[in-house]
């Protein structure tokens, strides 16, 4: 396993920008490498027109390789990463006791993979679905912020980008000083 490195999950459009530069910034400047996977390769789009460079695919990795898995939200979230792909990392990352984080639309891509069941969990909520997504797959919706329950952080969109961050540093710096 590669010490001390994240992935980053983002559409490969329409991410949102200021989830993923505030976040990833925090979390560099905490020590940890961010690597950015996506649905395709070589560039993804924010809704903002910025690009980052995409460093895996989805499908081509494996998250128990990486200290915590965070998947940003973004209009494009629920288009190109509400799928079996990403379920199928978040549940392994889950199962193998990886931290695992979503923030705005995409803690519903969390939801639907099956690891929020039995969970306390936020997210974006604009269009008073959220409520309803949440109780079909047993989820217990929290208007917070940021939400912490276990291993798994979720938050509600950029205003909450900050916190989302110093939240995964803290789940991080926990297991490196034990």
């Amino acid at each position: 396993m590669a010490e001390r490195q994240v992935v980053f999950v983002v559409a490969s459009r329409d991410y949102q920008p200021i989830e993923y530069q505030v976040s990833k910034h925090l979390i560099e400047q905490a020590g940890f490498t961010v690597l950015t996977a996506s649905d395709t390769p070589g560039t993804a789009t924010a809704t903002d027109g910025s690009t980052t460079h995409v460093d895996l695919l989805i499908d081509a990795f494996d998250p128990t390789d990486y200290d915590a898995i965070v998947f940003i939200g973004g209009s494009g979230a629920l288009e190109h990463l509400d799928n079996k792909k990403s379920y199928d990392v978040l549940k392994k990352a889950y199962d193998e006791k990886i931290i695992v984080a979503a923030i705005c639309l995409s803690t519903r891509i969390l939801a639907k993979s099956g690891i929020l069941k039995g969970k306390k969990a936020t997210g974006w909520n604009e269009d008073k679905e959220l409520e309803a997504i949440y109780k079909e797959y047993g989820v217990n919706h929290k208007l917070s912020d940021v939400v912490v329950d276990g291993k798994i952080i979720t938050a509600v969109g950029p205003a909450a980008a900050r916190e989302f961050a110093e939240n995964i540093i803290s789940l991080l710096s926990d297991k490196y000083s034990k």
